[in-house]
């Protein structure tokens, strides 16, 4: 067993450019938990294997909850003091989680099916109406999921740029005064916090209005929690979405004989989104720091209690020890255990929601746009920087 890490590495490693994995990953995989020093909170602990990643995840001497309010590794400038759901441990997580749950199901999401796939059709009616070339990121990826989540949720759909520019400048790592971001966060919390009040004077039987009922008649949540609830629901269930989309197309038209073997075969559309989900690394670097409350040993270094763990799924998701070639996209997997959408009790709620916008969003342009190309090189394409998630800032594509 490893007590200590001989070397202390600066923290996220080299410049976050596009989807590209900085090579230290892989280094960082082959020595196990490494020492990092976070851009805020001093140092941590690196889990890049799959295997440590998991346990990481599923352990719960690991907390969440042990972060908040305390000045943890990070890469946020913003110290959480908020009691969010992402924040929390078991039995209040469980509290939290088991209000929603049963509007996540793999059945509930399946009832949208109709309704998301007519929203996709309109966004591309209206695309395609107004000619090649055209910007995917901000005509498709970028509406799809805020319109589904809005609609479930019961945020008025026209509230959307508001709301997004709030969700960018609060997940920013760089360039951006914590004054502003402080800002981000009081006009989320603000709007949600309107929206609540109107649930109580118009009650509706939408997400939100059946949290504010668990509210008001079966106190099973605080008033902070509902709100911060709300917020939580609302930005992940747009910003990841919508960054995968273009993400997953980019990849796609980046390599055109990837996409001309969905056009080819339309059935491997969901092996595919199984695929790109396993090979893109969404978040920009690991997040996210979980406490140790007792001395552990993870992969064969003691991690001792008191000292933060970050986990990098991305990293995890290209481990030759469980994946095969894991560097190449490959859709003819046997089997793809990814852990895109985490794992343990924090395993993403709305991943069967997420799996089917994105199966639809690429299924319907292989169907419909089958000629689709990127409008300008690879290396071209702009990409948001200074955030939390990887994404395009606009994908021109013709066809």
């Amino acid at each position: 067993m490893t007590v200590t890490g001989d070397h202390v590495r600066s923290y996220p490693f080299g410049t976050n450019h596009g989807l590209d994995l900085d090579p230290t990953y892989a280094q960082a995989r082959a020595e196990g938990l490494v020492r990092i020093e976070m851009a805020y909170g001093g140092p941590a602990w690196l889990a890049t294997r799959y295997e440590d990643v998991k346990t990481v995840l599923a352990d719960l001497r690991f907390s969440r909850a042990e972060t908040l309010g305390k000045d943890v590794p990070r890469i946020l400038p913003a110290i959480v003091d908020d009691p969010s759901i992402l924040s929390m441990d078991p039995p209040n997580h469980t509290r939290l989680r088991r209000l929603v749950a049963t509007a996540f199901t793999a059945r509930r999401t399946e009832q949208l099916r109709p309704r998301i796939q007519q929203i996709i059709d309109e966004l591309l009616d209206d695309m395609i109406a107004k000619g090649s070339p055209a910007d995917l990121a901000e005509s498709l990826a970028w509406p799809l999921p805020i319109v589904v989540i809005c609609e479930l949720l019961g945020v008025p759909v026209e509230d959307r740029d508001k709301f997004r520019e709030w969700t960018d400048v609060s997940l920013a790592t760089d360039g951006v005064d914590m004054a502003t971001i402080d800002a981000a966060r009081d006009g989320l919390q603000g709007y949600l916090a309107e929206l609540v009040a109107k649930r109580r004077v118009e009650p509706t039987d939408d997400l939100l209005g059946q949290l504010v009922v668990a509210r008001d008649e079966g106190d099973r949540l605080s008033e902070q929690e509902l709100i911060l609830f709300g917020i939580t629901l609302l930005v992940a269930g747009h910003e990841t979405t919508a960054n995968q989309t273009g993400n997953f197309v980019y990849l796609l038209l980046r390599q055109p004989q990837l996409w001309q073997k969905l056009v080819d075969d339309p059935d491997l559309v969901p092996a595919a989104i199984e695929e790109l989900s396993r090979f893109t690394p969404l978040g920009a670097a690991g997040g996210f720091a979980r406490i140790a409350k007792e001395d552990i040993e993870v992969g064969g270094q003691l991690v001792r209690k008191g000292e933060a763990v970050i986990v990098q799924m991305g990293a995890a998701n290209r481990d030759d020890a469980v994946f095969e070639r894991p560097d190449e996209i490959d859709f003819a997997r046997e089997t793809n255990p990814h852990i895109a959408f985490g794992h343990g009790v924090h395993h993403c709620l709305g991943a069967p929601l997420a799996r089917m916008e994105l199966q639809l969003a690429v299924g319907t342009l292989v169907r419909r746009l089958p000629g689709l190309r990127l409008a300008v090189p690879a290396d071209d394409v702009a990409w948001r920087a200074d955030r939390l998630v990887r994404g395009v800032r606009a994908l021109p594509v013709a066809w």
